[in-house]
């Protein structure tokens, strides 16, 4: 029994649905008239909006499944005679069935179809639209007199939309396409609700904005505010109270992320970010803005896989600057000079590629770096504090201490664009360093070990480092201890000379000399070396060299004498040459002027021509070990074999 009632009232509430289904199928064109409707959405629209419709096309009532009015070829101004803030070939209007049957218009949706709507910016940053919101802010206000009625539809829709938006400091027109948007109009409450996706510059970007209080935020006074941005170049979010007036304000919570810092500023169409490296990227902070004015404090940052915290402050009043101060555990510095190699991909030349400076003059920035290790390339660094500073295109880096090669660097280092293509100055101070490892990495230079302080003042400008290192200029020293020159061994070649005295001009590039004290001082002039000083004193052995060295062919031209101390007052002095390219050079005695400076090697000369060599070698070697100069006896000669 209860189940047949139950059928029953379910049948009758069907018959109901589908009679109020005829009912407006039939009844309600009826009901409609065009001119009704038309008078009736233009004034909800110009309530709403403040903007006067114009209706010019033709018009289609449509009752099931919704009542709706179509209008063609409408187009929203802030005046009759002013240039159209929206045009569209297609308007909506969604009715409520209810208010129909008393014989009233009551929309509860307008829908745009393909509208086009221009926003023009003038010279003090207003736009065409200001008076419209000035006009819309009145109508919400509560009690305000320009306020007839309440609001009666909630929703604007935008489908397959244009905005153009236009400023007459940027000669591109910005363009929003493909606009899907649904506006929650504050008809009944004082929020603004805004969600839907555009496509710019060729990206996808999905977005949301939400007001808690509409009136308030026309009106330039504080109101909450959300905002969601996210797409394939970024995702943005804020979170916090906005306000405008007397200036803009802001305070809230940030918090962005990108694949690619570098794509999203050039998507964005500003100047490509100097060097290399600024991919993945990821930042939240507090952010307070005032004017043009903001200021990150309690920043989490990752750039590139490093994380750092601090405050950064931006300013774009008349010129962009960053400033900021960071602090990081483990940084990573190798991205951002993958783009400055000093050598070509073979290591054996200097870089050809053109110095990239583009960007530069765009923006200034003053940051400060602190780290408890860091990497530059294949060398680590303990604590360091760094900064880097760029102002009217000039770079200036500068390291406050970084715990490098074993030792301490400081230092600055400046680059700048000029019409040479790039001016360069340097001065690095090293602290007891591991010279091998220096040298190693700045001039690829193996020969040399030991611990030591090392000072380098050089300038020079060019457009490839290939360019600048054939003007570079300046001075350089180097004072290192208990080390030692690996190619070079006094007391291997004394036996070589005394078994074959005649093969001593063959390549030596084996064993080595070590020595206590090394102290170089050289001159560069144009990309050559003169080597005011070179003194290597191991006790027993003091040598001593100069000559030139090239830094853009990478060779070397010198000459040395080892003085080997045999007894207390007596010595053998060794003449050797050094030549060939400074990463392998060929280190060969110098024979000739062996021979010259000692008395005691003329029966070298004598055996030479007499075929009796070994043995007037032996005697010489013996002569200078016993400190005498004088002439050997010659050896009987030798027995053929």
């Amino acid at each position: 029994m209860t189940r047949t009632r139950g059928l029953k009232r379910l049948a009758v509430g069907a018959c109901l649905a589908v009679l109020v289904a005829v009912g407006a199928v039939l009844v309600v064109p009826g009901m409609l008239r065009t001119e009704a409707v038309r008078a009736a959405l233009r004034a909800e629209i110009k309530l709403a909006t403040g903007l006067d419709p114009e209706l010019r096309g033709g018009s289609a009532l449509s009752a099931f499944p919704s009542s709706a009015v179509t209008f063609d070829d409408v187009v929203l101004r802030l005046r009759p005679g002013d240039s159209p803030l929206v045009a569209a070939p297609r308007l909506t209007a969604h009715l409520r069935f209810l208010p129909l049957l008393v014989g009233r218009v009551d929309i509860s949706e307008i829908i745009l179809t393909q509208p086009q709507v221009t926003i023009q910016f003038d010279d003090h940053g207003s736009s065409n639209w200001s008076a419209a919101l000035h006009a819309v802010r009145a109508n919400l206000a509560p009690n305000g007199p320009e306020r007839a009625r309440p609001i009666g539809f909630s929703a604007i829709r935008l489908v397959d939309g244009t905005i153009e938006i236009r400023n007459p400091s940027r000669t591109k027109i910005e363009t929003l396409a493909d606009v899907e948007a649904s506006l929650a109009w504050p008809s009944i409450s004082r929020s603004f609700g805004a969600t839907g996706s555009f496509s710019w510059r060729g990206e996808r970007l999905d977005g949301s904005l939400s007001v808690a209080d509409f009136h308030a935020a026309l009106a330039g006074d504080r109101s909450g505010a959300k905002l969601r941005l996210s797409g394939a170049p970024f995702k943005f979010a804020f979170d916090g109270q906005v306000g405008h007036k007397p200036v803009l304000k802001i305070d809230g919570t940030l918090a962005a992320d990108a694949t690619s810092l570098r794509k999203v500023v050039a998507w964005a169409g500003q100047r490509a970010l100097p060097g290399s490296g600024f991919e993945r990227f990821s930042m939240k902070a507090q952010t307070s803005v005032l004017g043009a004015t903001v200021a990150l404090s309690n920043v989490n940052l990752e750039l590139d896989g490093n994380a750092a915290e601090g405050v950064l402050t931006f300013t774009g009043d008349q010129r962009k600057t960053l400033q900021g101060t960071l602090a990081a555990g483990e940084v990573n510095l190798t991205p951002y000079i993958a783009g400055l190699r000093f050598n070509d991909p073979t290591e054996r030349e200097w870089n050809p590629a053109p110095i990239a400076l583009d960007g530069f003059e765009s923006f200034d920035f003053d940051l400060r770096l602190s780290a408890s290790n860091a990497t530059l390339g294949p060398h680590r660094a303990g604590r360091s504090a760094l900064g880097a500073t760029l102002r009217g295109g000039q770079l200036n880096l500068s390291i406050g201490e970084a715990q490098a090669f074993g030792g301490m660097l400081r230092g600055q280092i400046a680059l700048g664009k000029s019409a040479q293509g790039a001016d360069m100055k340097a001065q690095l101070a090293f602290e007891d360093v591991d010279v091998e490892s220096t040298l190693s990495s700045l001039f690829g230079i193996r020969r040399l070990s030991g611990r030591g302080d090392m000072q380098m003042a050089l300038e020079g400008h060019g457009a490839s480092v290939a360019d600048l290192v054939h003007t570079l200029s300046g001075d350089a020293s180097l004072a290192a201890q208990r080390g030692a020159i690996s190619g070079l061994n006094v007391e291997q070649l004394l036996r070589r000379l005394e078994r074959r005295p005649l093969s001593g001009a063959g390549d030596f590039r084996s064993g080595r000399t070590p020595f206590e004290k090394l102290d170089v001082k050289l001159k560069i002039a144009n990309g050559m070396i003169e080597a005011e000083q070179v003194v290597i004193d191991s006790g027993s052995v003091r040598t001593a060299m100069d000559g030139t060295a090239s830094i853009p062919e990478r060779v070397v031209a010198l000459k040395g004498i080892a003085s080997l101390a045999v007894a207390r007052e007596a010595h053998f002095e060794l003449p050797f040459v050094v030549r060939g390219r400074w990463s392998d050079p060929s280190l060969v005695p110098d024979i000739q002027r062996l021979m010259e400076r000692s008395g005691a090697a003329a029966p070298l000369f004598d055996a030479a021509r007499g075929g009796r060599a070994r043995e007037a070698v032996r005697s010489a070697i013996e002569q200078m070990r016993s400190g005498t100069d004088a002439p050997a006896t010659a050896p009987p000669a030798a027995s053929p074999r």
